[in-house]
């Protein structure tokens, strides 16, 4: 599926961003619930044999640089009929635009959380990456998961890439939660992108969902995963960070 929330959370905020905060709240909730669903589905996600370079533009197999989306439903493009309008593939629009030669690579995979990212990162690493962009841990935060274990595991993907291909630059894709998974919580899951950025020297987005994340017209009917809309706002979201790390 390749060739291919800015909303945070703070207190003591007026009643009009209080009902939008209750209506992101409901989002997460009901996100909850559905990556429990793909918790069934997850080993045979995980052991299923994926293809290690599918494009999904007009691009040929001659380009030299390769841009590789390692993450979940939303990078996978959960829901959408043409997997290249998920925003990885309309990064790749971006690209082909500005004529360079650059390849994006999706490797999403819906219901994945750090553990099985991490199971899986081995194999994935094995191609040639420019470009190493690492979208997971919402799966983690949304279902309790210690954040230790979500740092250790996303922490070890960091390391498998920079020993197994050092040359590779890395941006790390944050998430965020509502508060309603406990005000402590919330902010140390949201603090460990930042942490594990500044670790490793490798550029962050803060939030993939910005402007995206609870805004019920940019999602699809589940109220979760981004529209066509919504996937061209993370675009832009992610070129921010991406572009300057571009070779003209």
């Amino acid at each position: 599926m390749f060739k291919a929330y800015n909303n945070h959370f703070q207190p003591n905020l007026p009643l009009s961003f209080g009902l939008k905060l209750i209506k992101f709240s409901y989002f997460f909730i009901a996100l909850f619930l559905l990556s429990c669903g793909e918790t069934k589905n997850e080993k045979a996600i995980e052991t299923e044999e994926l293809p290690e370079h599918t494009e999904t533009s007009s691009a040929t197999n001659t380009a030299t640089n390769t841009i590789l989306f390692f993450g979940d439903s939303i990078t996978a493009g959960y829901g959408l009929d043409d997997s290249n309008d998920a925003y990885p593939g309309v990064v790749q629009q971006k690209i082909d635009s500005l004529d360079m030669d650059y390849t994006v690579i999706n490797s999403g995979v819906s219901g994945e959380t750090s553990a099985g990212g991490s199971s899986r990162i081995d194999w994935v690493i094995k191609q040639k990456v420019d470009i190493f962009v690492l979208e997971l841990g919402a799966n983690d935060g949304l279902r309790g998961v210690a954040l230790s274990e979500t740092r250790a595991n996303l922490q070890e993907i960091i390391d498998v890439v920079k020993e197994k291909s050092p040359e590779t630059k890395i941006i790390l894709a944050g998430m965020q939660l509502p508060p309603n998974m406990g005000q402590e919580y919330t902010n140390e899951f949201k603090q460990l992108y930042v942490d594990l950025a500044e670790k490793n020297n490798i550029a962050l987005i803060p939030f993939i969902l910005k402007d995206v994340g609870g805004v019920a017209a940019l999602n699809q009917a589940d109220g979760i995963h981004p529209t066509i809309e919504g996937h061209s706002i993370v675009a832009n979201t992610v070129w921010e960070t991406l572009k300057p790390l571009l070779k003209s």
